[in-house]
């Protein structure tokens, strides 16, 4: 779920109120912004876009440049860092509470049409449905809708509209991200243990290096390496099997 803040654009007001100190600490600090995201991004099961949480993060950097207006202390790494810590969790506590009350709601629903379908002998209408429930037919419509975009799937983290596997290295990494194989390359992605594709989305999509991903995972570089190692040989085995079936 995208949440609007265009009548905020954080760079834009740091930039005008306090001119290039505070911009270059936004941009020294933005790497550590990405990294929280895709950690809680992760840690949240999908459940929140990571554009969101980056979007919260943003924000508290952008004030916390503001605010601390002293270009040479020190201490505004740790400072920026809890405020940035602290927008995130509170963007997923709000939204852990309004899950919490959409996984009750259809828990409802599926219980209500259960006993349609067995009192009926066939599927309810939505118009019976809605009644049973209580509901307007667009209420209902409006927690089924709901209920369908509380997560995300693999193939929404890797659409077309994302820039995600672009490489410019001739190797086999480059002929797995070919156009043509994207099909296979999603359902390729989907089928792999969810670490790995972590890995692949971290490295692909987000465009982190190995040492970022090792500090967001708590791994070391080279286990990062192995995990990315393995993930594209999964993938290239599993395209070439599709492939000759």
């Amino acid at each position: 779920m995208k949440h609007d803040h265009s009548s905020f654009t954080a760079q834009t007001t740091a930039k005008r109120a306090y001119g290039t100190d505070a911009t270059a600490r936004i941009a020294q600090f933005m790497p550590m912004v990405r990294k929280l995201a895709w950690y809680y991004e992760s840690s949240c099961g999908g459940s929140l876009d990571v554009d969101d949480l980056q979007q919260a993060g943003l924000i508290a950097l952008t004030e916390c440049a503001q605010r601390h207006d002293r270009p040479n202390d020190d201490g505004f790494a740790a400072y920026a860092k809890m405020r940035v810590r602290g927008a995130m969790i509170d963007l997923l506590r709000s939204q852990s509470n309004l899950a919490r009350g959409a996984a009750a709601l259809g828990r409802r629903i599926e219980r209500m049409a259960d006993e349609l379908r067995s009192e009926l002998k066939r599927e309810p209408s939505p118009k019976e449905l809605a009644r049973a429930l209580g509901l307007s037919l667009d209420e209902l419509h409006e927690a089924r809708l709901q209920l369908s975009t509380s997560t995300h799937s693999i193939d929404d983290m890797y659409s077309d509209s994302d820039a995600a596997f672009s490489s410019e290295e001739p190797d086999a990494e480059a002929n797995l991200l070919q156009d043509e194989d994207r099909e296979e390359l999603i359902h390729a992605i989907a089928a792999l243990p969810e670490r790995l594709q972590l890995v692949i989305k971290l490295h692909f999509v987000e465009e982190l290096n190995l040492t970022e991903i090792a500090a967001i995972l708590d791994i070391s570089v080279p286990r990062v390496h192995q995990l990315k190692s393995s993930a594209l040989d999964k993938l290239r085995l599993k395209i070439a099997g599709e492939q000759t079936d």
